[in-house]
């Protein structure tokens, strides 16, 4: 059986890279995408190809549609077509709504809304241009759905993203493209020690036992919803947002021990 074709965006670290592996593991070649982590995309590049799998680095900086453009003519370089998008790259920013400035707007809005709408365009056009019955999955966050301080301009691209993904899906559906969200939320990233104090420590107690999973996501595991997700076995499925939070948005209340059993 010949191996799918990926295009994975932020690849070079979390739960880019997580999807990278998994997909790598799964019969899939696998474009890998990075804009300003360079040594980790090398490092998801190398372990991509012991698994087996063809893979090559492809650079830009998604916010310049010329440099999406530019990316996929590289991608088509190496690979005759794309079975699978994955619109992974994204900029977390946090920052008081009455403090939030047009820069940081635009730099997360860029990223996280616009650059992946016209990743998904691209791709999409490629998959209806060659016939391939292709899926495109986009990683947005449940900040989507929850509120949490200072998300303002974080939260509205992710909810865009929700949004498009539906319409995407719609527009796509005649074509036998599927479009599907994934909306993570907190994930263990190998690169980054979220507790690094005692006193850290103390707060990641108090913060697993708000959140009924109990934990943290792994990146492996968000890839093997897109594994699934992109599988037929999932052929029926599209226009929809899968969460991946552990069931952090569940409790109404913040403590729900005030509520009698």
């Amino acid at each position: 059986m010949s191996r799918k074709i990926a295009l994975v965006t932020g690849a070079g670290r979390g739960i880019g890279k997580g999807i990278a592996l998994q997909l790598a593991k799964n019969g899939y070649d696998v474009g890998i995408h990075y804009s300003t982590t360079a040594d980790g995309a090398k490092d998801t590049l190398e372990k991509v190809r012991q698994l087996g799998a063809k893979a090559e680095l492809f650079h830009a900086d998604i916010r310049n549609v010329d440099e999406i453009h530019a990316m996929f003519d590289e991608f088509f370089k190496v690979y005759d077509h794309i079975d699978l998008m994955v619109n992974n790259a994204g900029i977390t920013r946090f920052q008081p709504f009455l403090e939030a400035t047009p820069e940081m707007f635009d730099t997360v809005i860029g990223t996280d809304l616009r650059g992946t709408y016209f990743c998904a365009q691209a791709a999409a056009r490629s998959m209806v241009e060659k016939g391939v019955k292709g899926v495109i999955i986009n990683i947005s966050s449940n900040h989507a759905l929850g509120c949490w301080p200072n998300a303002t301009f974080y939260a509205a691209a992710k909810a865009g993203l929700d949004k498009a993904g539906k319409n995407m899906a719609m527009e796509l559906a005649p074509y036998g493209i599927r479009v599907v969200t994934i909306a993570p939320g907190y994930t263990q990233l190998p690169e980054r020690n979220w507790f690094p104090t005692p006193e850290a420590l103390k707060r990641r107690d108090e913060l697993f036992s708000r959140i009924p999973g109990g934990r943290f996501a792994q990146p492996w595991e968000i890839g093997d919803a897109v594994v699934f997700l992109a599988s037929d076995s999932a052929g029926y499925i599209t226009g929809t947002t899968l969460s991946i939070d552990g069931g952090s948005l569940l409790p109404v209340l913040a403590e729900n021990t005030f509520i009698k059993q």
